[in-house]
């Protein structure tokens, strides 16, 4: 008797697409708020499925492209208030940008499965091209025009068990692990689809404990200790003002915001107070001498160490130029200020990207044009510890992050970020930043201080856990204590690069068996 392996069954194009967008609303569902890892790898263990059935590469490249449109629409819609809202924009055109911009980020999931579904090899090769093909299209999407690595899948696991991987491979390579374990789920659960053979027991038995086993690996990984603490804990002053972003520009919204930011900080000492991005909206020269005095007088009496956000520029005889965002540290009883440059700038918010004048031109956004910093090396100093500061968007790149640390002569033992994301509203877009400065502490081992001014000021520790955060909208302080630590994670000497290594690994894998298989 000759036994057949069943046939394909065929679907509709429309249907696998569907349910291919569907998965990708799922995996936007496991991110902050909610904070669901495993719905992330259900999502993702149904697009696997869906293209091993897939009939051809073709097919593969609409199914990768259905799940990242719906997946990053879902996802990063919030966009449409920073460029309608507080822009000025036509709605049309900020709903149109939304969706190009989705589609644009939908190339990189189609290229992953189109890569993948050119694995013919059977057995667990074209998982393993899968995961190595995801883990480097997303690192792509995090490099290619500067860029956007939002909603990245190895976010979605920073209370799931493959956040121990975080010190070892970073985000990127969480999300490789991901797509395998995925993979695995899926040939477990439907091990008949699409080119796979007929799989036995023991066939499913052996990709349900190599899932086990990746989960019960990163779970481990998490009790191993990378950093160890440095020195006594710093008091720290968190400032949210809650500056309102369509009077945040406004005379009276500056007076404002410098007369409230001038009494938070004076309010009570402590070892290092930090204000929100841009809380001073003006040139750090034009603050004035009754906002600017008290708080140097402040920092002297005390001994408490000052983060200000405000505009950095170069002064001429024609008026300021090279205008910066910028963090300028104020050091009890030494008239230096640290400064900082914010170096990875945000493309249309704080540059224009070359040929697309005429679309922020459409858009009333005030101080859009900012000349690129450099990384300062130092760090700030507090006491005996150094802080790492960045702005916004930047912590958005571990890379930029453990290169900055690595590259200090005394690596910084806590981590700063001062941002405003009064552009989004009161939006997921807060909740998902901050799970964005969880992963920083994972990866880097160190704690993560985040002064915001809308919403989410918080307290992270350096094992990525909340210790304490303020409620969004809302003006207060949040006043806390903080553990320094010191020693360099793996991530941090190395930096992307293992993951990268294992990705290339994992996808050549696929790709030779299959050439020999051919």
């Amino acid at each position: 008797m000759t036994l057949h392996a069943p046939e394909r069954r065929s679907w509709p194009a429309w249907r696998a697409r569907a349910l291919a967008g569907l998965a990708g609303i799922a995996q936007t569902l496991a991110f902050a708020p909610r904070d669901v890892w495993w719905l992330q790898l259900i999502a993702m263990a149904g697009l696997f499925a869906l293209v091993e059935r897939s009939a051809s590469r073709r097919d593969a490249v609409w199914l990768g492209g259905s799940f990242g449109v719906a997946s990053f629409a879902s996802g990063i819609w919030w966009l449409y208030i920073s460029m309608h809202t507080y822009g000025g924009m036509p709605g049309v055109m900020a709903g149109a940008a939304v969706a190009l911009f989705s589609i644009y980020l939908a190339i990189y999931p189609a290229l992953a499965t189109f890569v993948t579904r050119g694995v013919s090899a059977g057995g667990p090769w074209r998982a393993l091209a899968f995961a190595g093909a995801w883990t480097l299209a997303e690192w792509l999407r995090g490099t290619v025009f500067t860029g956007f690595p939002w909603l990245s899948p190895g976010y979605a696991h920073v209370d799931g068990p493959l956040a121990g991987f975080a010190p070892l491979v970073g985000v990127y390579g969480i999300g490789g692990l991901a797509a395998l374990a995925a993979a695995w789920l899926a040939r477990a659960v439907l091990p008949a689809v699409g080119t796979m053979r007929a799989a036995g027991p023991a066939s499913r038995l052996a990709a349900v404990a190599g899932v086990l086993v990746l989960l019960g690996a990163g779970a481990g990984l998490a009790r191993h200790a990378w950093t160890t603490p440095s020195g006594k804990p710093l008091t720290v002053r968190l400032l949210q003002g809650n500056i309102a972003q369509d009077m945040k520009f406004e005379r009276a919204g500056i007076d404002h915001a410098m007369d409230l930011y001038r009494d938070m900080i004076v309010a009570a000492p402590a070892d290092l107070i930090i204000t929100p991005e841009t809380a001073f909206p003006v040139l750090l020269q034009g603050i004035p001498p009754d906002v600017a005095g008290p708080i140097r007088e402040f920092a002297d009496r005390t001994g408490s160490h000052v983060v200000l956000g405000a505009v950095g520029a170069t002064l001429t005889d024609h008026g300021p130029t090279d205008l910066t965002n910028s963090l300028f540290g104020v050091t009890p009883r030494d008239a230096t200020l640290h400064r900082y440059d914010k170096h990875h700038l945000v493309p249309f918010g704080e540059f224009v990207p070359w040929g697309f004048r005429w679309f922020v031109d459409m858009m009333h956004i005030p101080l859009g044009d900012f000349l690129r910093g450099t990384a300062t090396p130092g760090g700030f100093a507090v006491g005996d510890q150094r802080v790492a500061l960045d702005i916004c968007y930047e912590d958005l790149f571990g890379e930029e992050i453990a290169q900055t640390l690595r590259s200090m002569p005394v690596p910084a033992t806590v981590l700063a970020n001062a941002t405003n994301l009064a552009w989004f509203g009161d939006t997921i877009a807060l909740d998902q930043h901050l799970q964005i400065a969880r992963m920083r502490s994972l990866e880097t081992g160190r704690p993560m201080l985040r002064a915001t001014n809308t919403g989410t000021t918080a307290i992270i520790d350096a094992h990525g856990r909340v210790q304490g955060r303020l409620p969004t909208m809302t003006t207060g302080t949040l006043t806390g204590s903080v553990q320094p630590y010191r020693g360099l994670t793996p991530y941090v000497r190395f930096g992307n690069l293992p993951a990268l290594g294992l990705a290339l690994v994992a996808l050549g894998l696929g790709l030779a068996m299959t050439r020999r298989a051919r």
